[in-house]
């Protein structure tokens, strides 16, 4: 196959990908996530059975891992304000205690599995800063609720 149509079938695979998958999944973040779990942890290679059936092997590769870097360079890009809200949508939807996830993620870093390895080394360090400012943003912002009154009008933190 020439270039030009390995990439239109990378480009249809990463639509499909997309409209069928990460299109169901609410959040950049929690996106971030996903794509980076189809990365097998020992070689870095992408899986997707249902792409690589329907588009070939290699194309559903390269349609993951441009749709996970292409997630991870949106996170990166987010202000912090926004970067704290698809945290807090990831906790919403995680089955897990917001506070331990947040002490989950602030001990373990589990995020640092989410890094597509074809980073640059600014991007990353600038991402793990922003993750670590976003859970504590986060964790303040569930202490302040839990202490206040329900009725307590109190000015949100970063614009929230």
């Amino acid at each position: 196959m020439n270039n030009s149509v390995q990439f239109a079938a990378m480009q249809s695979a990463r639509d499909d990908l997309e409209r069928r998958t990460l299109a169901g999944i609410n959040g950049d973040l929690a996106r971030l996530i996903y794509l980076a779990s189809t990365r097998d942890y020992n070689s870095g290679v992408y899986h997707h059975e249902g792409l690589a059936a329907r588009f070939g092997q290699e194309q559903a590769r390269e349609a993951l891992q441009t749709a996970h870097c292409d997630t991870f360079r949106r996170l990166v890009a987010l202000p912090l304000q926004a970067l704290v809200s698809e945290l807090e949508i990831y906790v919403n939807v995680s089955r897990e205690a917001p506070d331990g996830l947040i002490h989950a993620w602030r001990e373990l870093e589990p995020y640092r599995v989410a890094i597509p390895m074809e980073m640059d080394a600014t991007m990353v360090q600038l991402f793990l800063s922003n993750i670590k400012l976003a859970l504590e943003v986060l964790e303040l912002r569930q202490k302040l609720s839990q202490e206040s009154p329900p009725s307590a009008s109190l000015q949100p933190l970063l614009g929230r």
